[in-house]
């Protein structure tokens, strides 16, 4: 039967959400990217996405492949309308009052409709489904989906809309400086990709006690910044340095400090735009991490709890500043020597906002409102309206 040329309505019982075959998904690949593959070539951007699809996070199902597909009655063709992706991801979760867990979250990523099949709602349906889908989707032997989180760059209403909470989404940027003149602030060494396991393993302990010292109502939570979501990033870095500069980005952060306890790191990448948008060449600070019990603060800048519990440990908040004003000018040294633009945080806390304006004085947080608008429809109890999503930094975008 040869499959009808016109499209149908977006609530036609004739579409349904599929995960796709390699197929459709080579297609879809094709398709997005006339807007997604950047200044890299099409060859080059295929063997990309296929360089993803073999990493820790994506691989063994790790990432699934979704599309909202047309199939008529008494055909066995199916037509596809938009494409997205999921991405299994390891997150905590401490309910107000109870212990820390650890459950599954999927981030949601490519969201993509063909220039001719917008305008019919298609993605509108699409989304639906998906959250629907996702509850239940990836779940281990005693594991749970807890919630999934997006990253909109079409602003705040159209996900929300369709269960997916905007939240808090801010960030602070420093220009590329080969230096930014500050004497007195500790010394740095760079981070190279083998240090990083043991790091992820210390970060994952202190996240995991921190959480489990709230004391809020609210539920919180976290998606783990585990090795296998710094290799994805780095994967992505990796290969268009490569291909469009031809150079190896050997060093993936810096850390203050030798002792266990009292030292503090970020981990980072770049990202790359078109060459005519040149101006836009960003170090993106993945995680910000410092041991210190002055930085226990999950609070955004800004805030009262914020305020309040940085008073609370006055004494070594000056350290703690230092620390990372030290790592900022390091990110700042290798954007430089990148020939990048921008060095950029997200969501930072009082801290790391005091310790940007000691680099650059007149540092300010920005809301951003319409790009990388952090989004989670929660699958727990309650309807997500309370739930608190802390250490929303660059790492848990995909």
């Amino acid at each position: 039967m040869t499959m009808s040329t016109s499209l149908p309505g977006a609530a036609s019982p004739e579409i349904s959400l599929v995960v796709a075959t390699p197929k459709e998904n080579l297609a879809q690949t094709h398709a997005n990217s006339v807007e997604w593959r950047g200044a890299l070539s099409l060859d080059a951007y295929f063997k990309r996405e296929a360089l993803l699809l073999t990493q820790d996070l994506t691989r063994d199902n790790g990432l699934t492949a979704w599309m909202l597909v047309h199939t008529p009655p008494g055909s066995s063709e199916r037509r596809v309308l938009c494409g997205c992706e999921s991405i299994r991801k390891r997150a905590l979760v401490k309910p107000g009052g109870g212990e820390v867990i650890e459950v599954v979250a999927h981030g949601v990523a490519s969201v993509f409709c063909e220039e001719s099949r917008r305008g019919r709602g298609y993605a509108g349906r699409m989304m639906e489904l998906l959250g629907e889908r996702l509850e239940g989707w990836g779940k281990g032997e005693g594991q749970k989906v807890a919630f999934s989180a997006l990253w909109s760059d079409i602003g705040k209403n159209f996900y929300a809309a369709r269960g997916w909470k905007a939240m808090p989404s801010s960030h602070i940027a420093l220009p590329a400086e080969s230096s930014a003149g500050l004497t007195g602030l500790p010394e740095t060494t760079p981070l190279k990709a083998t240090d990083l396991a043991p790091l992820c393993d210390a970060d994952e302990t202190l996240l995991r006690t921190r959480l489990a010292a709230l004391d809020t109502p609210k539920t919180t939570v976290t998606l783990l910044p585990d090795l296998r979501t710094f290799d994805w990033h780095h994967a992505r870095e990796d290969f268009i340095a490569k291909e469009l500069h031809s150079r190896n980005p050997t060093i993936k952060g810096a850390i203050v400090g030798t002792e266990e306890g009292k030292r503090a790191w970020c981990i980072w990448t770049k990202v790359w735009t078109n060459p005519s948008e040149k101006a836009d060449d960003t170090l993106h600070i993945l995680r910000l991490v410092v041991e210190d019990a002055a930085y226990d603060n999950f609070a955004a800048a800004g805030s009262s709890t914020s305020q309040s519990q940085m008073n609370g440990h006055a004494g070594k908040k000056d350290n703690v500043v230092q620390q990372i004003s030290a790592l900022l000018v390091a990110a700042q040294r290798e954007a430089k020597d990148w020939n990048m633009q921008h060095v950029e945080l997200w969501n930072p806390t009082a801290l790391a906002l005091e310790a940007a304006s000691a680099v650059i004085p007149e540092t300010k947080v920005v809301a951003r409102e319409k790009e990388s608008i952090c989004s989670l429809r929660w699958y727990g109890e309650g309807s997500g309206e309370d739930v608190d999503w802390v250490c929303s930094e660059k790492f848990g975008w995909c």
